[in-house]
């Protein structure tokens, strides 16, 4: 019978409850994509290197070492010795390694050289393996192997030169020793996107001249000579380490972390990127506040529109008392319609989340390489809604005791 009469009372009033149950819908939805970026963020730098055991470098910090080695950001203080990289290679735990060479650029994008094994054991998301769409990968010493996102930003094709710059930020560029696109990876949604690919003996190739960071005045050593010189590079930046079974994983890592003969350190990839989500944890936090502070602004919305609401269904409490209601009839009437217009905003809000999962997902994930699974209401977002219904019930709480307390008065007024 309330129930029918909750029902029967909000569809009298369907503008006022809709735009309020539109309000809470929005901070619902909102609240929820603000969650499902956070975990998809996650989950896109977690994925952005899988399969890797173990990340070497020069010692330094953790993060530090896993955000120039995989995500390009920052720089090494020092690097790893070729004879150290050897010494890691024939190691009996270890089954792949693929070293990288960082330090310099082409037009803002990170260069990065390596060896045609990093395309064959270097995964993302989940175990996929990089896929050259166009052209082929390193074949030549002056191949480069581009990401997606250097193809589209500069409007490379396979066959096009490329000069590259030395350092990040520098205007000396290595334009005597010029690379060819050979090849263009898909698109990944991880740094590799943002890559020029080269081998470590075109690192060392376009090094030939230089000295201290310069290039020798007057020395311009000829290609077909640099093409006939060994090319075995003196260090490298870092390198990607797989083990043959995971229980070695710790013991190679104590290993190279006392490694004698330079200062080396080995870090776990997912336990370096834990260590990255606790520094960004704070904001992660303010934005979980911020969109749950958006949520209770629409429920005091909501208890607004109750109160505003009360003075013109004095009459109908009124009536209601003198068909035999109790003011504890007409205090459930007001929680049970709050609850159901909360309930109602929930699941449109729940609706209206997973329309925009649907409508993003694919532009989100090529603009920013961010990943959002659309997958089933998880029981943390169950609990979610079912938390606004029940705060929805309790905000109601106020306006509703001062429902009963008019009904009350009200209704003795009707037995005068």
């Amino acid at each position: 019978m309330i129930l029918r009469l909750a029902i029967g009372s909000l569809w009298a009033r369907a503008l006022t409850v809709g735009m309020t149950v539109l309000a809470i819908a929005l901070s619902v939805a909102l609240y929820l994509g603000v969650e499902k970026v956070r975990t998809g963020a996650r989950a896109s730098f977690a994925d952005t290197i899988s399969g890797t055991d173990l990340i070497v470098g020069a010692r330094s910090g953790g993060v530090q070492l896993l955000l120039y080695s995989v995500f390009r950001i920052g720089n090494a203080t020092n690097n790893l010795t070729w004879e150290s990289y050897q010494d890691i290679a024939g190691r009996p735990e270890v089954d792949w390694i693929v070293p990288i060479s960082l330090g310099d650029s082409h037009r803002q994008f990170r260069v990065m050289g390596t060896t045609p094994a990093f395309f064959e054991h270097y995964k993302y998301r989940g175990g996929r393996s990089l896929d050259i769409g166009e052209g082929h990968g390193l074949e030549d010493l002056y191949d480069a192997v581009i990401g997606s996102e250097v193809a589209e930003a500069l409007g490379y094709a396979v066959g096009d030169p490329i000069v590259v710059s030395h350092g990040l930020a520098s205007f000396t560029e290595h334009d005597d020793q010029p690379f060819r696109v050979a090849g263009i990876i898909d698109h990944t949604g991880t740094p590799v996107d943002r890559t020029v690919i080269v081998s470590l003996e075109a690192i060392e190739a376009i090094h030939v001249d230089w000295q201290s960071g310069a290039q020798i005045p007057g020395q311009a050593t000829p290609v077909e000579r640099i093409r006939q010189m060994d090319l075995t590079p003196e260090a490298v930046t870092a390198a990607l380490v797989g083990v043959k079974s995971k229980l070695q994983i710790f013991g190679l890592q104590r290993g190279i972390n006392e490694y004698p003969e330079e200062p080396l350190l080995a870090i776990l990839p997912g336990v370096a990127l834990q260590e990255l989500w606790q520094i960004v944890g704070v904001a992660e936090t303010a934005l979980i506040g911020v969109s749950a502070m958006v949520v209770v602004t629409a429920l005091l919305g909501m208890m607004a529109m109750i109160f505003s609401s009360l003075n013109e269904r004095r009459r109908e409490m009124a009536i209601w008392r003198a068909m035999g209601a109790r003011p504890g009839t007409i205090l459930g009437l007001l929680v049970l319609e709050a609850a159901l217009m909360a309930a109602l905003g929930a699941v449109l809000g729940l609706g209206l989340l997973y329309l925009g999962l649907v409508i993003a997902q694919p532009l989100v994930d090529s603009a920013f390489g961010l990943w959002l699974p659309i997958e089933p209401p998880s029981a943390r977002e169950f609990a979610v809604l079912a938390g606004v219904i029940v705060a929805a019930a309790l905000a109601s709480l106020l306006p509703a005791l001062r429902a009963y307390r008019l009904s009350l008065a009200d209704g003795m007024m009707v037995r005068i």
